[in-house]
């Protein structure tokens, strides 16, 4: 004889998957997540600018920063940037890793991999180690790798 699963145990366990899996949606163009991938997550300074919301001012020692909303600020002495479809960045930035699927415009100084996505767009004075655009990505403006000495 076998025993009945109970509806309102199963219910539950589903509802303790979803509560214990962060809700985190999937840009378009990224294959997963990079933001607090490669970052110790205990020590990390993080910071989210959230749709419909404005920021401006100074960003220092952020270790990553993510934009889904707007930004008007100048960012040094950070990791990782990722600007999502939604995001809007303008000022400055000296970072080590970026990944753009919104817009950016200003000064940008990228030391690792700048990664442009599709619905990515980059106005302004560009510098990187490593690029990466996908098609649909658009960098218009000064645009140079950093040179060896």
């Amino acid at each position: 004889m076998s025993t009945p699963v109970n509806q309102t145990d199963t219910s539950n366990q589903q509802l303790m998957d979803k509560i214990s899996r962060p809700a985190v949606k999937d840009i378009a163009g990224f294959s997963k997540r990079r933001l607090f991938a490669s970052i110790n997550q205990e020590k990390s300074k993080r910071l989210l600018v959230g749709k419909e919301i404005y920021l401006s001012g100074k960003i220092t020692t952020c270790d990553s920063l993510l934009v889904e909303g707007n930004v008007e600020a100048d960012l040094e002495n950070s990791h990782y940037i990722e600007i999502t479809e939604t995001g809007f960045y303008r000022g400055k930035a000296i970072i080590k890793e970026a990944a753009i699927a919104g817009r950016f415009e200003g000064e940008l100084s990228v030391h690792g991999t700048l990664s442009v996505k599709a619905t990515g767009i980059i106005a302004g004075n560009i510098r990187f180690n490593r690029l990466e655009v996908e098609l649909g990505g658009v960098i218009k403006g000064d645009i140079s790798p950093f040179t060896k000495e």
